[in-house]
């Protein structure tokens, strides 16, 4: 009867304990979050967050396991107490990682947060990548403490990793060269979420979408997913529009050849309109020069860079500087030409009229 009461002694010692440490964290939390989150610096109200679901968790665990044990004594086995030992072992790594993840997270939610709210550019693959990084690494030394504490050699783990890493490279070359193709991707930054990108190599143009481990995802300007394994970008060649840092404009325009003394005038006139265009980019090459005797018309050549990339930005500026060049030559009293052909028939050549017998 003595013993059956100190147990429940202990019994309800452990659940005032655990129900106490359960509303002081949450009376923590709540007290410290909202200073925290008037702080400059990101990481002390998102490890307050990260840590304060895991730790009530962790409470109940090592209450529940301790009770459990307790209540296990009647058995007098040491399997049910080598049992609670490692689950208590367990709940403390899976505590740290759970605790961990959702503090990476959070970080990568306020930074995402942070950057919009100042307008700021960012590179959503490098924040993915240092995340998804982050994350694998946190579970690779769990998994390796883990092991530890079931006194398991790690040594001969990872030696015998290495041979058999050499059985599945031949098996699953495909699954390596394309998760080695998406951390070239990550580290070298040929283009990122939100890129407009294509390749003369294949038929692959759109926006990317999403840059995973084995594949990334492209929508095409028809608005259908191209899924792309990541070691394709390893032997293809990756142009990326979405950095150009001017767009050129480069046309030939004809007059007629009963033109050709104004041709001088129309030339000068033009490059004076595109120097004084402030959509032009000027530090660049600007030409306009006459460069060809066509079949049914002189061309001079109109080339130059806008400061637009974006595409209907310059296609506005194209438009502007292709009507205003019409209106230089009309007003020089010159036309633009169009295909002509002329046929000079000899004079000692006449038409007879033909009659009717």
């Amino acid at each position: 009867m003595n013993y059956l009461f100190s147990q429940g002694v202990w019994i309800a010692v452990i659940l005032s304990i655990a129900l106490s440490l359960h509303f002081l964290v949450d009376y923590l939390s709540k007290k410290l979050l909202p200073k925290l989150e008037k702080t400059c610096f990101a990481w002390d109200s998102s490890l307050i967050r990260a840590l304060s679901l895991p730790l009530k968790t962790l409470v109940w665990v090592l209450a529940l396991s301790f009770i459990f044990e307790i209540l296990s004594e009647h058995f007098e086995s040491e399997a049910f107490a080598s049992f609670f030992k490692t689950l208590r072992t367990i709940a403390i790594i899976l505590f740290f990682v759970w605790a961990l993840m959702r503090f990476i997270k959070n970080m990568e939610m306020q930074y995402i947060r942070g950057h919009h709210k100042q307008k700021k550019g960012y590179d959503k693959t490098t924040v993915r990548a240092v995340c998804q990084i982050s994350r694998i690494t946190l579970i690779i030394i769990a998994v390796l403490i883990y092991l530890q504490t079931r006194h398991i050699n790690i040594s001969a783990l990872l030696a015998f990793g290495g041979a058999g890493s050499i059985i599945v490279g031949f098996a699953a070359k495909d699954l390596l060269a394309n998760f080695f193709g998406g951390l070239m991707i990550y580290l070298d930054r040929p283009f990122s979420v939100g890129d407009w990108i294509r390749s003369p190599d294949q038929e692959i143009e759109g926006h990317v979408e999403a840059i995973g481990w084995r594949l990334t995802c492209i929508r095409t300007f028809s608005k259908r997913p191209l899924y792309v394994p990541n070691g394709v970008f390893s032997n293809i060649s990756v142009e990326n529009p979405s950095r150009m840092s001017n767009r050129r404009i480069k046309a030939r325009v004809g007059i007629r050849y009963e033109d050709a003394p104004k041709m001088g005038r129309i030339v000068s006139a033009v490059e004076e309109m595109l120097r004084k265009n402030e959509e032009v980019d000027t530090t660049m090459r600007l030409v306009v020069r006459f460069d060809e005797f066509g079949p049914s018309s002189l061309n001079f050549l109109v080339y130059c860079f806008t400061k637009a990339t974006q595409l209907t930005d310059y296609l506005t500026v194209q438009q502007t500087i292709y009507l205003k060049v019409i209106e230089i030559i009309a007003s020089c009293g010159a036309q633009c030409a169009f295909p002509t052909t002329t046929v000079h028939i000899p004079e000692g050549i006449r038409s007879q009229e033909h009659r009717e017998p």
